[in-house]
C-alpha cells in the first residue's frame, strides 16, 4: 500500500492554523481558572447558605466540565501537530490507509 503524504503548501497553513487554535484553548483554559467560584477569594468557606453553597457548587461542576473539554481538545491538536511533524497526517490510525480529504477538512484531526 503507497502512502501519500500531504504537499508542504497544504500543511502550513493548516498547522498555522492547529498552533492558533492551541493558544485559544490555552488561554480559554485560563479564563475558566478564573471563572471557577471555588477559586474565587471571596468565597465563604464556612456558615454558607444552602443555596450559595449549591450554586457554588454547581458552577464548579459546570466549569471542571468545560475545563475537560478543553483538555481534552487541547491533547487531540497536540497529537495532530506531531503526526504533521512526523509525516503521518491523515492516515488512519486503525487500517493506515488516506483519511478522505473532504473529512479532514471538516475536522482537521480526525484519527480514523
Amino acid at each position: 500500500m503507497s502512502r501519500i503524504k500531504f504537499p508542504l503548501p497544504v500543511l502550513k497553513p493548516l498547522k498555522s492554523y492547529l498552533i492558533k487554535e492551541e493558544g485559544r484553548l490555552k488561554k480559554r483554559q485560563k479564563d475558566l481558572e478564573k471563572e471557577d467560584p471555588y477559586n474565587d477569594q471571596d468565597r465563604i468557606n464556612d456558615n454558607a447558605a444552602a443555596d450559595t453553597e449549591a450554586a457554588e457548587e454547581a458552577g464548579h461542576d459546570r466549569i471542571s466540565a468545560l475545563k475537560s473539554e478543553v483538555e481534552r481538545m487541547l491533547i487531540t491538536i497536540r497529537k495532530t501537530l506531531t503526526k504533521i511533524k512526523l509525516g503521518r497526517y491523515g492516515l488512519c490510525e486503525k487500517c493506515g490507509r488516506m483519511i478522505d480529504t473532504d473529512r479532514l477538512a471538516i475536522d482537521p484531526t480526525v484519527t480514523m
